[in-house]
């Protein structure tokens, strides 16, 4: 895994952003066990009371589990993925539509920015 941190905006929320694309990617496929806290902060060259915090945010919004013994694991829940994926796809275009708009473009301008964008990426 590839974290490129910056200093921005808090380091917690973009180990979320992080963990949450390897998830709906998979990455990190339904029933993954996780690495542990000190393996991931050390990767990510983070304290690991920052990863823990986390860590700590997906378990309570449900992407992940602790299985007392074994340590933590992806969530199986297929519709809890799917909603995330859902949610940062959102994001996304919401934050795009925001952008063509501030630069004066219309719907129609949008749409066939678009359509000609998808075309030369197939």
């Amino acid at each position: 895994m590839s974290w490129n941190l910056d200093s921005d905006r808090p380091v917690f929320v973009q180990i979320i952003e992080h963990m949450e694309l390897d998830i709906v990617s998979g990455t990190l496929p339904p029933g993954a066990k996780v690495p542990s806290v000190r393996e991931l902060a050390s990767e990510a060259a983070v304290n690991p009371n920052t990863m823990q915090r986390a860590l700590s945010e997906m378990e309570r919004r449900g992407l992940m589990h602790t299985e007392r013994t074994s340590g933590r694991y992806v969530t199986e829940d297929e519709a809890t993925i799917e909603a995330l994926k859902k949610n940062i796809a959102y994001g996304g275009v919401n934050s795009f539509l925001s952008q063509m708009r501030k630069i004066g473009l219309g719907k129609e301008e949008i749409l066939e920015l678009i359509r000609e964008n998808y075309e030369e990426g197939s």
